[in-house]
């Protein structure tokens, strides 16, 4: 049974709604980053409701060193050890399969690890990132996959993503286990396999037809965001969406910007996540529907105005640009705090206008108002 209802498309944009054990959220969605169960910025997860968040996105990676996922499973899951009764998302490590290049060795039984913090070995394959989702409790689970670098050479990228395929399997096979065991905390969890074949074409539709005979839940397109050209990044979409069961929800990972997002929208992509927003404010960098802000830039010294007019966020409702590149000069945490609230209730209302456009047909029109200048710097 799909967790997936389409509503509404227009051309390829599509309307719908994911239900889980945790709620429903309405697609397009943009899921809030909190790699360690926290959004960077002094934002809670109360805060989190008012800026319209429907998903929070969680690290496997990160949250298994610390605090672990056992102790987050004996607190009993991610839900409750951060108060979020929505639904989240957990990662599954493998995109550390690319960040941390220099500290790993991949194998066919999965990936040997040097911990970051203090250079630990750890070993993390498929069914070791299954299990610690699955002491995460999250609603969603991603499979183990590789994010190979770009460029990398055809063999190599064919080579990984076959092993991805496998690696999936052996995912699907190990969470059909645990959430058959009474002590599971989340025995709905859900788990999305994930397209990769870097920019190869051929490769990245022949790897999408294999994992969607493997009927997930849900599909993600990984492997972007990671040095290609946006052109290059729209032409994988526009090869692999044809092939991605209409019936399941489609995952962009790691995407993007405000732009990014409006065009992965009219190629029929339903989810996304990005620390953009979160980073970006925390270095003084606002999202407008004019473009973005740099609020230390010295013209905003003296300027009464809110970050953005349009905007009707708590803290363009309360504060000016003046005092806000004031916080920041003086090092004030509430600097970020509040930029960051800003940032997160503008991507989560972009999603609200999106999925509105499509609802009253005029979703092309939206795209051509605002893809090219959402990105643009004022």
């Amino acid at each position: 049974m799909s967790i997936f209802k389409l509503l509404k498309k227009e051309n390829s944009a599509r309307l719908g709604e994911v239900r889980t054990v945790h709620g429903i959220f309405k697609t397009p969605c943009f899921m809030n980053v909190g790699t360690l169960a926290a959004i960077k910025g002094g934002v809670s997860s109360w805060d989190l409701v008012d800026l319209k968040c429907q998903v929070e996105l969680c690290n496997t990676y990160h949250l298994h060193l610390r605090p672990g996922d056992e102790v987050i499973r004996k607190l009993g899951g991610l839900q409750k050890f951060m108060s979020w009764n929505r639904p989240t998302l957990t990662d599954s490590g493998g995109f550390q399969v690319f960040s941390l290049a220099k500290i790993r060795r991949i194998e066919e039984e999965g990936v040997y690890f040097s911990s970051h913090l203090n250079g630990e070995k750890i070993f993390m394959g498929p069914e070791q990132s299954v299990e610690i989702q699955s002491n995460l409790g999250s609603t969603i689970a991603m499979a183990f996959d590789e994010c190979i670098a770009n460029p990398s050479t055809r063999a190599y990228t064919k080579a990984s993503a076959e092993r991805t395929v496998r690696w999936l399997e052996r995912c699907l096979s190990k969470l059909q286990d645990l959430n058959a065991k009474k002590e599971t905390i989340n025995q709905n969890q859900l788990l999305f396999g994930i397209n990769q074949g870097s920019t190869f074409l051929d490769i990245r539709q022949e790897n999408m037809k294999q994992i969607a005979a493997l009927d997930c839940d849900g599909y993600a397109i990984g492997g972007l965001a990671v040095g290609e050209t946006k052109e290059q990044m729209y032409a994988v979409i526009d090869h692999v969406e044809p092939f991605m069961p209409q019936n399941k929800p489609r995952y962009l990972m790691g995407v993007g910007k405000p732009g990014n997002i409006i065009e992965a929208v009219y190629r029929g992509v339903d989810m996304f996540d990005c620390v953009m927003p979160t980073r970006n404010a925390r270095h003084a960098h606002v999202n407008t529907w004019s473009g973005v802000r740099n609020l230390l830039n010295l013209k905003y010294e003296t300027d009464p105005n809110p970050i953005d007019k349009e905007c009707d966020c708590l803290v363009c409702r309360r504060y000016s640009r003046a005092y806000l590149r004031h916080l920041f000069k003086a090092k004030e945490m509430l600097a970020s705090r509040l930029c960051v609230m800003h940032n997160l209730y503008f991507y989560n209302t972009l999603m609200e206008k999106i999925r509105e456009a499509i609802c009253k047909s005029n979703f092309c029109d939206f795209r051509r108002k605002y893809a090219a200048i959402l990105d643009l710097r004022i």
